[in-house]
């Protein structure tokens, strides 16, 4: 898929102290996992910043899908690369998991003393099906876009988006389909599809001649 709106990001890139101030911000509020943890870094420096695109954004977090290890940790780290070298690595993955660490420390110590408590449980048993509200939202906040683009290539490109979407969702629901191969499956799609739409095209300009 072609990313038309993958342009050069308008705003400034951030100096180190503003790149660890926000990091540290992003995992100070990283409460719910990593769904949480990837809405907050999306609105930090795509939505309210402008640091990257949305379709870098997404590039990126699909290419740390199709890699060994913790996602959100190889997108910190492609992030941070991204809007200050090797610095920006460092200081992003210490602003992501210095505060994080700490909390998770401290309120698991906690924990032990309280799980038992009826309203400990149960607020627990609240705090799930929020974190999945989040999720959703943000899967939803970044597929809008990619279909956007996919409509500006035609209604071929769109009907493609929207079978792979599709397609994905119901394998990775499965659960039987190792999370790899659906990717590879669908890069080799849109490359099959590329490839078959340009000889057309080739096809299509020999005729004319």
């Amino acid at each position: 898929m072609t990313f038309s709106s993958d342009l050069p990001s308008p705003a400034p890139l951030p100096g180190r102290g503003e790149l660890l101030r926000v990091w540290l911000s992003v995992g100070a509020q990283s409460f719910g996992g990593g769904a949480a943890t990837l809405t907050l870094i999306r609105r930090q420096v795509v939505q309210q910043r402008g640091w990257i695109t949305e379709a870098e954004f997404v590039r990126d977090w699909a290419l740390c899908q199709v890699s060994p290890g913790m996602g959100l940790l190889a997108l910190t780290a492609l992030i941070g690369r991204r809007l200050g070298g090797a610095w920006g690595i460092v200081l992003a993955l210490v602003g992501l998991l210095l505060p994080s660490a700490a909390a998770t420390v401290a309120i698991t110590a906690s924990y032990l003393h309280f799980q038992h408590n009826p309203v400990v449980r149960h607020a627990v048993q609240g705090i799930v099906p929020a974190t999945v509200g989040v999720g959703l939202l943000t899967a939803g906040q970044m597929a809008l876009p990619l279909l956007a683009i996919a409509r500006r290539e035609g209604r071929s490109m769109l009907g493609l988006a929207i079978a792979l979407l599709a397609g994905g969702a119901a394998l990775a629901a499965a659960g039987h389909v190792p999370t790899l191969a659906i990717l590879c499956g669908a890069g080799a799609i849109g490359a099959a599809f590329h490839w078959g739409r340009d000889i057309q095209r080739a096809a299509r300009g020999r005729v004319r001649r």
